[in-house]
């Protein structure tokens, strides 16, 4: 099977985002390396996104991370709609779950090597 190239949106200090790129070099992966921090996924991108993971919404939200405790948002966000919600993850890197890693088909959401066997092997 031909690889394509991934990209792959992680924050260099995360331990999860470096065991995440080092399983997918180890598999031989070609890997295109952003910063979610400095460059985070825009709305469109979100939007195309989102659905394609199969995850709720929610799921994409860094909820461990500081900017989420600070702004309130286990208290705010069921009261806001999708589109709201999507705003608020392009808004800002440091609110998105790492590492995001996708093919321009597929996507996937924080790591779990299970996960990545599954999808990425």
């Amino acid at each position: 099977m031909v690889q394509r190239k991934l990209t792959v949106y992680y924050y260099p200090p995360c331990g999860t985002c470096r065991a995440a790129i080092k399983w997918l070099k180890a598999r031989g992966h070609d890997l295109d390396l952003r910063n979610l921090w400095e460059e985070a996924p825009d709305e469109k991108q979100l939007e195309a996104w989102i659905p394609a993971s199969g995850l709720p919404i929610q799921r994409w939200f860094n909820v461990s991370g500081d900017v989420y405790r600070q702004m309130g948002l286990k208290n705010v966000l069921p009261t806001l709609s999708d589109e709201e919600k999507i705003k608020l993850l392009a808004s800002n890197g440091r609110l998105v779950k790492r590492p995001i890693v996708t093919d321009g088909e597929r996507i996937t959401v924080g790591f779990s090597e299970e996960m990545f066997e599954s999808v990425w092997s």
